[in-house]
Formats: C-alpha cells, structure tokens, sequence
C-alpha cells in the first residue's frame, strides 16, 4: 500500500522533514519508474524475501556481469591495501618513517574523483565494458610501477596516478553489477559487492602474512605483482563477454544512439539539477598493543571478514527496512563499539571488537552502492554514484597521513600498561567523527528505494533539435519519445509501471 507523499519547499525544510521520516513506520521514498516518471510515496516496508530465493532470481547472464563487478572491486580493493598492510616495511625499504609513506595513500584517496569522472564518464557515453577494460589494464600496469619504482618519489609518482586509475573501478563495476540483476535482490547484492574491498584486504593480507616474508625487505613487491596479474586477469575476462544488455537496451529504447550534443546537453542538466549530491587498526596491534605482524595480520583478517559478514547481513536487511534507516543505524552502532574496538588488553578480545565494529561500519557502507544508484539520475549511473562516493574519499583523502602522524607525535599508556604511540585513542576519535558524519548526513537525504533505474534511456539516446527543458529531473533526462509500442502496462496496488518488453 502507498499514498502521495509531498515533500515542503526548501532545502532546510526537506531535510528536517527528512530526519523525522526515519522515525516513522512507513518510508517516504522517492519512486522513478520505467518511464523515468519521479514521484513521492509512503511505503509499508517489505517483508524480507529468502534471500536463497533472492539468488536464484539471477540468471547465469547476470551473474556474469555481477561476478566480474564484484570481481573488479576485489582487485581495487586488495591493491590499494597492499601499501597499507606493507607500510612497515616499505618505511624500511625507501628509509623513511611510516608517516611519510602513508602520504601515497592520502594522493590515492585524492586523485580517485579524478577517475571516478574520466572513467564514469566513458562508462556512460560509451557503455560498461571497454572503459572498464582499459582501467583495469591501467591499474595493472601502474602495479608493475610501483614494484618497479627505485626511490620514495618515483613510489610517490606512480600511487599518485593509480589514484586516477583506482577512481574509475566502483562507478563502473556497480553500475554494471546493479543493473543487472532484479530489483529485489539488490539490497543483498548490494552488500556483498561492496565487501569485495574488504575481500581484497583479506587476500592482501594472507598473502602478506605467507609470501611476502620469504622476499625479505624486497617482500612487499610480491603483493603488488599479484595485485598487477589479478589486474590484466579480469580485464581481459571483461573483454570476453558483450557490452551490458541494460545499457543497450535503454541506448536503443529511442531509435539510435551515440548522440554527443544530447550526452553534453544532459550532463549539463544533471549538473545543474544534482550539484548537492555530489587504516592504520594493524600498526596499532603491532606497535600500539606490542603484538607481532603475524598476529597483527590474522586480527586484520578477521577484521575484514566481520566486515564481509557485515555487509552481507545489513545491505539484505536494508531492502525490508529502507536505505536512509539501516545506514544510520549501522553507523550509530559502530561508534557504540569504538570502546571494545580499541580498549581489551588481549588479542582475541581485540579481534572480536574489530570483528564487530567492521560488522556495522562495513554493514553501512554494504547499502552505499545501491543506494547512491537508486538516487542517481538513471542515465548516468556510472558516474554520477562514482564521482560522489570518490568525492567522499577526496574530502577524507588526508585521514590517513593525519592519523598516523598524530599517533606517531603523540604517546600514551595502553591498556596492557605500556607507554607507547597513541595510534588507540587517535583513531578512535576519527572513527567517532566518521561515524557521527555519516549518521547526520543519511539522516538528512532522501532516499529512492525502489526506482527501476534499469530501464531508463541511456545518457546517449540522440534527440532531434534542441534537447527540451522541463520542470523536473525525469523529464530532463528523456531524451527521445518512448515507444509505445514495445511497452505494456503493469498494475500493482496504486503505483503504474511502464516497462519494456526486453527489460529483466
């Protein structure tokens, strides 16, 4: 059951009206059909579906596109952990402190809204497949670099522009993953696709933990020639298989594509229509609680595997509960559980907090993909969730260096009695100021659970004359007349969808 849901005027407005909405039972959600028609509704919340019969919905053709998705963000995820989880000893190898080698991480983190563009961008005009192709080939080279790289700024140099390349991944492996699999199972889908970062630590850190030592002090260019082969693996595997259905389905849903005035003229639209949308746990075991690297690493796994669990567990639930509500509520979890992350004097205990606090920071960031695609403008699905989600990674860019340095400058008395570097109590401030950021910022946006984005034109369909201005965002991103004639009529309580023949 659902009812009209207008929103007040005013962005203060919205945003109040927005936080009290999450303590209401039904969800206000912004709905987008087939058709790109937006409207406000109150919804009942779903009953959670079995989430067995949820992936049995996928055919063998969408597991496909998600598998290599969740595959491509795996890869990302494990090369920028390598220089994390290798920071000792790259500190080691180039003769300078750890706070000076987390500086490549910080340029990372910097540059990715850079690619996060050039690559959603291409994804958008020019489909899924081969701007993932040539990002995954770049990001493989740029491995074989940073083997390759003789002093600390040549090393510097080369993470700087895997930044750029890095950037690219997530836009267009959700994207592509998402959109091609059934409305339903997103939530779930969801939630395992993020973890493929988390997954990429745990491979990172087994194989630091098993191969790395037999290198010595050159250990740590093992990860990084894994990293590269892993790399070119799944960009060749991408090039073997067609472009994404869905993406030419709504290229060919107007007539022809590839019209490069209408691309411009929309990314005008969205930009003007959608402008305000737009770790160091193992240093501490080893250094701030004395624990040894192999102990350090084995508590980093399971760390990451809790965050695994995690994001499976509450991006399911986010499908019954709505998006704005789970993220908040695993976010104000995680910063409850800040103490027993950083406050036991044993390593299970350690473990089992980190455990935990993975479980719900990772659980929240499990919903960000299909939530950033349902708020997205339909025909820019590789971009614009890319640029906004790298966006937040640029803002937070500086984190890393900043937190290391003011542990490695700071000292205090560990649980355990021991004066040592204030890694603890450092980056329990900045996981509270993360978790209390993102808790505020959910509570106050909207939400568009529900929109059949996979249907909508796509950012290239031509439009003949100039492309038309209309009074909302839906009607702006139609660029052609819709084909009455391959459409049928759906009718389910008082919502109307449109949808294509063709469409999942």
């Amino acid at each position: 059951m659902s009812d009209s849901a207008p929103k007040p005027m005013g962005l203060a407005a919205q945003a109040a009206q927005n936080f009290r909405d999450l303590f209401r039972w039904q969800q206000r959600v912004t709905i987008i059909d087939e058709n790109g028609q937006e409207r406000e509704e109150w919804q009942s919340p779903e009953m959670p579906k079995n989430p067995i019969k949820l992936l049995r919905m996928l055919s063998a053709t969408n597991w496909l596109y998600y598998l290599v998705g969740l595959a491509a963000w795996t890869v990302d995820g494990y090369d920028f952990h390598s220089v994390s989880i290798s920071l000792t000893r790259l500190s080691a190898f180039y003769g300078v402190s750890k706070t000076q080698v987390s500086t490549a991480i910080t340029l990372t983190l910097l540059l990715r809204s850079i690619g996060a563009a050039l690559f959603g961008v291409a994804g958008d005009y020019w489909g899924r497949k081969w701007p993932m192709v040539i990002n995954m080939f770049i990001i493989g080279a740029l491995q074989v670099g940073t083997v390759y790289a003789r002093t600390f700024n040549e090393f510097l140099a080369v993470r700087a522009l895997f930044g750029i390349g890095m950037g690219g991944i997530w836009g267009g492996a959700v994207s592509m993953a998402l959109e091609n699999v059934p409305t339903e199972a997103r939530g779930l889908l969801s939630g395992v696709l993020q973890q493929g970062y988390s997954l990429g630590y745990v491979f990172a850190a087994l194989f630091n933990l098993t191969l790395a030592p037999k290198g010595g002090k050159h250990g740590f260019r093992t990860l990084f020639w894994i990293g590269a082969g892993a790399s070119f693996f799944v960009g060749v595997v991408r090039a073997l298989f067609p472009e994404s259905k869905q993406f030419l389905d709504a290229k060919k849903q107007n007539g022809r594509g590839g019209g490069v005035r209408a691309f411009r003229s929309q990314v005008g639209t969205v930009f003007r229509t959608q402008w305000k949308m737009m770790d160091n746990y193992a240093v501490f075991i080893e250094v701030g609680m004395g624990y040894t690297k192999n102990q350090s690493s084995l508590a980093g796994i399971l760390m990451k595997t809790g965050a695994c669990v995690g994001g499976t567990i509450i991006g399911y639930i986010s499908q019954f509960f709505g998006r704005r509500r789970t993220i908040v509520l695993a976010a104000v979890m995680s910063g409850l559980l800040i103490p027993a992350w950083i406050l036991p004097k044993s390593l299970g205990g350690l473990m089992a907090g980190g455990f935990m606090l993975q479980f719900f920071v990772q659980g929240a960031w499990g919903v960000i993909p299909v939530h950033l695609n349902e708020l997205s403008p339909p025909a820019f699905r590789a971009s614009f969730p890319g640029i906004a989600y790298q966006i937040g990674n640029m803002i937070s860019s500086p984190s890393a260096q900043i937190v290391t340095a003011i542990s490695e400058s700071h000292y205090y008395t560990n649980p355990n009695g021991k004066r040592t570097q204030a890694f603890g109590p450092t980056m329990a401030i900045a996981t509270a100021i993360i978790a209390l950021g993102i808790a505020v910022w959910v509570a106050l946006g909207t939400e568009r659970k529900g929109s059949h984005f996979e249907a909508v034109s796509a950012a290239t369909a031509a439009v003949d004359g100039p492309v038309p201005h209309h009074k909302n965002l839906s009607d702006d991103l139609e660029t052609g007349s819709y084909d009455e004639k391959n459409s049928k009529t759906e009718v389910s309580g008082p919502q109307v969808h449109t949808v294509t023949k063709d469409a999942h």
